[in-house]
């Protein structure tokens, strides 16, 4: 167990899955139930590194890498990502590894569309679900859903084909320019270099760096899902909403249906928080001290 700069405790943990472990990074005290906090596609428990110690030293925070993912191991080979469903079964997993009876969830992008679908399939077992700059898995049209799918199963396969080759090797300089410009703008510098910590290893003759992330999660095709989908599962919600969107955020194919699903929710849940704070996508690890009082106030802490 390390201690941060605040002085709360982080320690590495790891959960055991049948396809290997589901690892990340338990904040604050054990003895008390964590808030499960999960990130965005194709980044890491790392997510929360600049938000996690600013909480107050009573919370507890369990950030985990979901499958494929930082340090958590990858799927077997034959066996796709279906990364909202994935997100889903695996939080079910941990729930029911710890024993839980409630849990909150804070999630970020990936992580919060995943938190939704969990809160209503599970609406009397959540009692908070923040979401940051997402708030429900991404609904695309059926049209362009089923546009897409050949050539993500074609993509999927010609991604098994590498999988048993060594992985290209980069300097830190170069896959840091190489997280820069993936992420267009949505991370400062700094943030990168908090990611690279679980999303790089040492190549193996040490004279360079590999992404540990499954090359296979970069293909987000077949996860997707419809608005009639989403809005069952809205209909669903009981718990306490916080949602929080990045202006300008993350760009959406319709924007509208943000809103949309917000409405849906405010019919169900227990309550309903909604707030635009000023930053990119990646708000919460690139200024957490924007998000921080409100989730804050929102939990009582």
């Amino acid at each position: 167990m390390e201690e941060c700069s605040s002085s709360i405790s982080v320690e590495e943990i790891e959960i055991p899955v049948p396809w290997g472990n589901i690892c990340g990074k338990w904040w604050g005290p054990r003895q008390v139930r964590p808030i499960v906090a999960l990130h965005g596609w194709q980044d890491n428990a790392g997510t929360f590194d600049n938000l996690a110690p600013l909480l107050p030293p009573t919370v507890s925070l369990l950030a985990i890498d979901l499958p494929g993912h930082g340090k958590s191991s990858h799927y077997p080979l034959g066996q796709s990502y279906f990364l909202y469903w994935d997100g889903l079964a695996v939080l079910r997993r941990i729930v029911k590894h710890f024993k839980w009876d409630k849990i909150s969830i804070l999630g970020h992008s990936l992580g919060g569309g995943i938190g939704f679908m969990y809160a209503g399939s599970y609406p009397d077992e959540v009692e908070h679900l923040i979401c940051i700059d997402i708030v429900s898995p991404v609904i695309k049209d059926s049209e362009k859903m089923v546009a897409g799918i050949s050539a993500s199963v074609d993509k999927v396969l010609a991604y098994e084909k590498i999988l048993d080759k060594v992985m290209p090797a980069y300097t830190y300089d170069e896959a840091l320019e190489l997280v820069l410009t993936a992420y267009r703008g949505s991370l400062t510098r700094d943030s990168c270099k908090i990611l690279m910590k679980r999303g790089l290893e040492k190549s193996q003759d040490g004279k360079g760096y590999h992404f540990r992330r499954d090359v296979r999660v970069k293909i987000f095709g077949l996860g997707y899902l419809s608005k009639e989908t989403v809005m069952g599962f809205a209909a669903n919600i009981k718990c306490k909403v916080l949602n929080i969107k990045a202006r300008p955020g993350m760009i959406f194919d319709k924007e509208e249906y943000y809103h949309e699903v917000l409405s849906k929710m405010r019919e169900s849940a227990e309550q309903l928080e909604f707030h635009e704070v000023p930053g990119t996508h990646h708000l919460h690890l690139n200024e957490p001290m924007n998000v921080l009082p409100i989730i804050v106030k929102f939990l009582k802490l």
